[in-house]
């Protein structure tokens, strides 16, 4: 199960990992199971847990006043879960994190990390570097939501993440794309047709 994390961070940095900071890291990350259905976070909560994804698929997303939710992300293998505007600045959660498969995870709780782990300088090139990829990502996928039209984000969606059309359901999938189910059923079969 380290061993995922590890090869996670040793990819993402040209750091070496030394011996000493492997040993803390198995000793602060703590293993995790989450149902399907559990919450990691809800909203309101303070975000004091990240979540490494070792196994399995988690979601992020708000509620509505009307009771629909809407996707803002999803979570696989080797993906990082929290909200990280609350984990940072502290703020109540706006969004809710659950386990959509049975999922386990390596847990940092917010005290470890700022105490143990921030010294290690393999994980912080890491994280710095996740957080660059991640401003890009989110920079695109605002740019596709207000500016291409349905088919042309699940076309990206296909090109970028093939593997969430594996793992979640069509209407995760068409919340996520900020579609209704039916509007992506039409562009599945136009797609199809072509």
């Amino acid at each position: 199960m380290y061993e995922v994390l590890i090869n996670h961070i040793n990819r993402y940095s040209t750091t070496q990992l030394s011996e000493n900071d492997i040993a803390t890291i198995k000793d602060t990350f703590k293993p995790g199971r989450i149902k399907k259905k559990e919450f990691l976070l809800k909203e309101g909560e303070v975000c004091s847990i990240t979540a490494f994804v070792i196994n399995g698929a988690l979601r992020q997303f708000t509620v509505d006043e009307k009771g629909a939710e809407h996707i803002v992300g999803l979570f696989i293998e080797n993906w990082w879960a929290s909200d990280r505007e609350s984990w940072t600045t502290l703020i109540p959660s706006l969004y809710n994190i659950d386990a959509w498969e049975d999922t386990e995870v390596l847990l940092l709780a917010r005290d470890a990390f700022h105490e143990r782990i921030k010294p290690i300088p393999a994980f912080i090139e890491m994280t710095l570097k996740l957080q660059e990829h991640n401003a890009f990502s989110a920079q695109k996928r605002l740019h596709a939501l207000i500016s291409l039209s349905a088919e042309k984000r699940y076309i990206n969606l296909i090109n970028t993440y093939p593997q969430f059309l594996q793992r979640f359901p069509q209407h995760i999938i068409a919340s996520y794309l900020g579609i209704t189910k039916e509007t992506l059923s039409r562009v599945r079969r136009q797609l199809s047709n072509k």
